[in-house]
């Protein structure tokens, strides 16, 4: 079975446009995504989605530069865009993740995975944001290709067609479920990148914890922000987008 993740990016978000791009600690935001990416053992490949549009250029350089696999699409039809770049990289299982999570965690990447290879009998979808117990901007969902390629074949639901994952997550008596919850309610931390104040907030998390430690997982911002409670503030007021269903998404749809 071969595991990929597979990163939306776009530079067209919009509310804080190009922001997978922007610095931190002396990389991109979205490269230290990939850097965090790379370090779970569950997953073998890594490509990034992201348009066709010359706007995404600077995108698609950045995925060449890391020397990772990169498929440009519809900017519109972004499950359409995902199916295909799973494709690109001969997915069977998906790792989803959207590129405005420069905190991805590879433990709970490989955490998710593991709920979703353990389940008995097999699920089709698996997530840590089911009830949302898991910090914003730490959301990880897992699928099989095949039930991401009856979604791509079955909606035109532009809802389902521009969030992936809904017509699986919201048809439960069609396809198996499972989830993966935190040890405790960490819902209240946010950690993903939609306005400047959480740029701020993030690299100064980067800033603080990655020289002293390149592998830093979610336990080490917490005591970070435990040391800095008035960091949190930064964003406390950022609010996420109302969505049709219940299932939380980290930043915007294609971000």
């Amino acid at each position: 079975m071969t595991v990929a993740a597979v990163i939306q990016a776009r530079m067209t978000s919009t509310r804080l446009p190009g922001k997978v791009l922007l610095p931190a600690a002396g990389r991109e935001m979205l490269a230290h995504q990939i850097d965090r990416v790379r370090r779970a053992r569950s997953v073998d490949a890594i490509c990034i989605a992201t348009t066709a549009n010359a706007t995404d250029d600077k995108v698609a350089d950045l995925a060449e530069r890391e020397n990772i696999a990169v498929f440009r699409g519809s900017e519109q039809d972004v499950l359409g865009r995902f199916v295909a770049a799973a494709e690109r990289v001969g997915a069977d299982t998906v790792v989803r993740l959207t590129g405005d999570c420069p905190l991805t965690d590879p433990e709970l990447i490989d955490a998710v995975m593991t709920v979703f290879r353990s389940a008995d009998p097999a699920v089709d979808y698996a997530t840590n944001s089911v009830p949302r117990t898991w910090p914003i901007g730490l959301d990880v969902e897992v699928a099989s290709m095949a039930a991401l390629r009856l979604a791509n074949a079955e909606t035109d639901d532009p809802y389902d067609r521009e969030h992936v994952t809904p017509f699986l997550y919201r048809q439960p008596e069609r396809f198996r479920i499972a989830r993966h919850l935190a040890p405790k309610d960490l819902s209240g931390y946010r950690w993903t990148l939609d306005e400047r104040s959480d740029y701020e907030l993030l690299v100064r998390i980067l800033e603080a914890l990655l020289p002293a430690n390149p592998n830093f997982g979610w336990r080490d911002v917490i005591a970070l922000l435990d040391k800095h409670p008035d960091w949190r503030a930064l964003n406390a007021g950022v609010g996420q987008k109302q969505r049709r269903y219940e299932q939380p998404i980290s930043g915007d749809s294609d971000d």
